[in-house]
């Protein structure tokens, strides 16, 4: 099963608002709409969350990167059937502490594909191979190895230089320590809080950092725009996944997007959350301007260890 909208944009439409929903992509879930509260962690559990990551590193791109500790986590959301949880090991890696901005997006790569203009709003309404050469583009200008052969589109998890984020690393950052389903507690409660989502952001993304970061200092890892992942996108793929820095399936049509986004409910705000969408259009009518990225590297002593 793949999650997809739940209205195809040819269907007829009546008027501009019509249109508006039929182009709005719904992802289709389990059928849970508000998950329960998450039962209490064993004080083991409690324990082993609380890794507090290293400080934030600068880069010459002047965006700043959060150092992320190697630790386990439990993956994956008990309501959703493409999700059961698992435990999962993670390396150490630096990520963006904010989404990419149209400002750095245009900077480095001459053009801004944004719907939504601003300079500090999330670049959006891109393919997931804009931003795969974003990262390449990005490591050259810092002296790194680019991870991603633009003419297959893989990724060579040995290089130094900047790539998306794993759908493991992206969910044990997104987590930050945390066991319940949301990494501000077991209900959406708080979301207005930490997230721009349907029912605050106003019919539109908003610039990054404006509300609350999670617990490791990473802005807007719910809410504002999709970001998109490394990963190809497999309904059954948990449950034949490597135990360690899984690297996704090898092959297969969609890629994994994580996070929620400003049209999107709060229920899609859940760390544990999995979306996918085909990575080769940029049609705002299916609602691409709700999809970004922020870009992950290999922390600098996983790269002198190996």
């Amino acid at each position: 099963m793949i999650k997809q909208p739940s209205f195809p944009c040819w269907l007829p439409v009546l008027g501009a608002a019509l249109l508006l929903t039929a182009c709005e992509p719904k992802p289709a879930g389990s059928g849970s709409t508000t998950p329960p509260p998450a039962p209490p962690a064993s004080p083991a559990k409690e324990a082993a969350a609380k890794v507090a990551p290293a400080p934030p590193a600068a880069t010459a791109a002047t965006t700043e990167l959060v150092a992320i500790p190697a630790g386990k986590f439990l993956m994956g959301d008990k309501d959703e059937v493409d999700a059961p949880p698992h435990e999962v090991s993670v390396s150490a890696f630096l990520m963006d502490k904010h989404l990419v901005t149209q400002e750095q997006f245009q900077k480095l790569m001459g053009a801004n594909p944004s719907r939504w203009k601003g300079g500090q709003n999330p670049v959006e309404q891109l393919r997931w191979s804009d931003a795969v050469k974003f990262c390449n583009k990005r490591s050259e200008a810092e002296g790194l190895k680019p991870c991603y052969d633009l003419a297959t589109l893989k990724c060579d998890f040995s290089a130094d230089g900047y790539r998306l984020p794993t759908e493991a690393e992206w969910e044990y950052a997104a987590r930050a320590g945390t066991t319940t389903p949301y990494f501000f507690g077991a209900t959406p409660a708080k979301t207005g809080e930490y997230a721009w989502f349907d029912k605050n952001a106003g019919g539109k993304p908003r610039p990054v950092g404006q509300k609350l970061p999670n617990p490791w200092g990473l802005y807007d890892m719910a809410g504002n725009v999709w970001q998109w992942c490394n990963d190809f996108y497999e309904v059954e793929y948990y449950t034949k996944s490597p135990k360690q820095d899984p690297p996704g399936p090898a092959e297969g049509k969609n890629k994994v997007l994580r996070g929620g986004a400003w049209r999107f409910s709060a229920d899609n705000c859940r760390s544990g959350y999995r979306y996918n969408e085909n990575p080769g259009s940029a049609d705002v009518c299916f609602g691409y301007d709700i999809y970004g990225f922020r870009c992950v590297r290999r922390a600098a002593a996983t790269i002198a260890g190996k």
